[in-house]
């Protein structure tokens, strides 16, 4: 399939023009702004993460997304990601199917673990269960998405004596019994995605729920992802299925010129990747570090050409569907993210699907 390219966020809190943070309502309703530009100018799909913590604004990205909604015609709307560990999978659903409605079919969600954990705590989970709850909830939200392939009709009582219902147990959740879960998806199934930071295990789980795979790739050369992409068409093989789509999210950042990218987004940059690594154990940025990220790495930051030539490369080599770009980074302000968003849909986008033919 052509190359989807979309637009990510975690609602960033950021600075305004006078110098001072923004409080997280004016950024929820800068990012909504964000993606009708977004949406204006032809970008694919606009991603909203979930945060629990006090630098990002957005916790609750389905919401947001209804927002955007009402006010796009086209681009797709999904979460970066959604933690469905500490969430409970049909309310999950149920929320995305409310946005899949409001927006005439054009919603996603990306399911992820959570690199961030503070939802843990905050809603009664325990981290050592980290990996129990994501794969006993997976399996039930899997059961959701593939039960939804009634059309429905008019005639709402045959519908609901004929529709397909879900019968699960799993070992996180009370089970379920021959029940049925509303609204349910208008056309065909909810798009899922399986947000996947780099262990085996989690792309062969994504192969055994048939379930396309994005990977968030944050550092680093992107190549060396290639071995997880290696093993997702080796996993599908051995199934004797078609391989389920592959995408990319990754940082950057567009201006004019490169030198205008690196000196725009570099101190809000070092900002945020400092403040996340002093609880990490990270040791501070270094522009050195910061540049080898742009030359070599996984920091898509510069000109049109310079981020569409870095984006097309990453594309070839990983066999990818989509490329997500995460514009936000830390206090850089809403006026600049605009302009970043713009460059992105004006210029990028089409220089890459030349680029790939």
């Amino acid at each position: 399939m052509a190359l989807e390219l979309g637009l990510d966020t975690f609602g960033d809190v950021t600075r305004g023009a006078d110098g001072q943070m923004l409080s997280h309502a004016q950024v929820i309703r800068n990012v909504i702004d964000e993606a009708v530009l977004a949406d204006r100018v032809g970008v694919d799909f606009f991603g909203v993460g979930e945060h629990h913590r006090a630098d990002f604004a957005v916790s609750a990205p389905e919401v947001v997304l209804a927002a955007i909604a009402t006010r796009t015609t086209r681009i797709r709307l999904g979460s970066a990601v959604t933690v469905l560990s500490s969430d409970d999978p049909i309310r999950v659903f149920q929320r995305f199917a409310t946005v899949d409605a409001a927006s005439n079919g054009r919603a996603e969600v990306i399911l992820g673990r959570g690199s961030f954990t503070e939802s843990f705590p905050l809603f009664g989970f325990k981290l050592e269960d980290y990996e129990t709850l994501f794969e006993d909830k997976l399996d039930l939200f899997a059961e959701l998405v593939n039960s939804e392939s009634v059309t429905w009709t008019l005639d709402l009582f045959a519908e609901l004596v004929n529709s397909e219902s879900v019968t699960w147990s799993g070992s996180t959740r009370p089970p379920l019994a021959d029940q049925r879960v509303f609204p349910p998806i208008e056309t065909g199934k909810l798009t899922t995605w399986i947000g996947v930071g780099g262990s085996p295990q989690s792309v062969v789980r994504a192969v055994r729920y048939d379930l396309p795979l994005m990977l968030a790739i944050i550092g680093g050369d992107p190549e060396r992802f290639k071995p997880y992409v290696d093993l997702y068409h080796r996993a599908y093989a051995e199934i004797k299925r078609p391989v389920k789509p592959i995408g990319v999210h990754s940082p950057g950042y567009i201006a004019a010129t490169d030198e205008q990218a690196r000196e725009e987004i570099w101190c809000d940059y070092k900002q945020m990747r400092d403040r996340i690594g002093k609880v990490r154990g990270w040791p501070p940025m270094q522009r050195s570090e910061f540049d080898q990220e742009v030359d070599h790495g996984s920091l898509y930051v510069g000109s049109p050409e310079t981020v569409a030539k870095k984006i097309a490369r990453t594309a070839r080599t990983l066999g990818l569907s989509r490329f997500d770009m995460k514009y936000s980074a830390g206090p850089l302000p809403h006026d600049k993210l605009m302009a970043c968003i713009e460059l992105y849909g004006t210029k990028v986008i089409p220089m890459v699907r030349e680029m790939l033919g």
